[in-house]
């Protein structure tokens, strides 16, 4: 019985100093090192922005230096599968949003990640709905005169996402099926590329998000003629939602704050405290609902079940409308 005992106190002591590296770096977490928010898309998009908003603030209150890093490329996979592979020890984040996050696993065949088993959730940040913008040389005003005018120039009417799979491609279709009109698909690497295209030209219509839309509204370069949320928007109360034409129209992105799976349970809720406290600051909530953004905030749980609802909403969606890459 003694022996037992000695071996059980043994055993108890050998899985404790096990134990303690995990605990000793959470606890010394963060150190000068500097933090990596990685952003899928170019600069001028609505996950950049809301990561350099979210990032400068972040770095005050933790006493460090966030990095933004943008890596573009597939989609959003480049960035995505990056973030998958980095040591899960706090010092790489991702700014997660539902084309990499939630679409990218039901229209593409293989992904170098598990959007699921690979990351852990921090906080759902923000929704953000989509506006249907026209260059300014196309004579439309609504979505009723943009269905009009493609139903009589068939062929002639072009719509940019930010990508074959992204979300404002699915939206972009949506809106051909439910109108029951073929604007050609031209996917770019992100919204901010596609708009530059738009402003010249070169496609004639758009949705990108509020944040990377409305600048350009705003200044007159872009004409707006629709939301894609079920209701107007207090940021554009003059630009009709499309479900006012198009009943049952809805198609809304969303961004959020993730990690490397694995990593420790006490950073991954100083993370989510420090970012939801920011997201109430009074200048972030101005500049982010002035862009359209819907400030939302949640609990690591509660974010993790989002994705996995998004994916499970737009699977059928992808399915639907035949939306697959190899």
């Amino acid at each position: 019985m003694k022996l037992a005992s000695t071996l059980a106190r043994l055993a108890l002591a050998f899985c404790a100093c096990l134990a303690l590296p995990l605990s000793a770096n959470a606890q010394g977490w963060p150190t000068k090192q500097p933090i990596k928010f990685i952003v899928v898309y170019p600069p001028g998009g609505a996950s950049d922005v809301t990561a350099r908003l979210i990032g400068a603030k972040l770095g005050e209150v933790l006493g460090t230096t966030v990095i933004i890093e943008n890596k573009p490329g597939a989609n959003g996979i480049v960035a995505t599968d990056f973030v998958a592979k980095s040591a899960p020890d706090g010092y790489t984040m991702l700014m997660a949003n539902l084309g990499p996050n939630a679409l990218n696993p039901v229209v593409y065949k293989k992904l170098p990640y598990d959007a699921i088993k690979d990351f852990t959730g921090v906080t759902l940040t923000t929704i953000v709905p989509q506006v249907v913008v026209v260059n300014q040389d196309l004579p439309v005003k609504s979505i009723s005169e943009l269905i009009t005018y493609s139903k009589a120039n068939p062929g002639k009417v072009s719509f940019g996402s930010a990508g074959h799979g992204a979300s404002n491609h699915l939206s972009g279709e949506l809106l051909n099926a439910l109108g029951g009109i073929k604007m050609q698909h031209v996917p770019y690497k992100g919204d901010a590329p596609s708009i530059v295209d738009l402003m010249g030209g070169s496609i004639q219509v758009a949705l990108p998000t509020t944040v990377a839309g409305l600048p350009h509204v705003r200044s007159g370069k872009l004409r707006a003629i629709g939301v894609t949320s079920k209701k107007r928007l207090e940021s554009l109360p003059d630009v009709a939602a499309v479900a006012e034409t198009l009943p049952g129209y809805e198609a809304v992105s969303w961004g959020g704050v993730m990690v490397p799976a694995g990593t420790p349970k006490d950073i991954v809720h100083r993370l989510n405290v420090e970012i939801n406290k920011i997201l109430k600051m009074p200048d972030i909530v101005a500049k982010l609902e002035g862009l359209g953004a819907i400030i939302v905030g949640s609990t690591p749980e509660e974010f993790d079940k989002y994705v996995k609802d998004e994916i499970a909403k737009w699977g059928k969606v992808a399915r639907d409308n035949n939306i697959a890459i190899d």
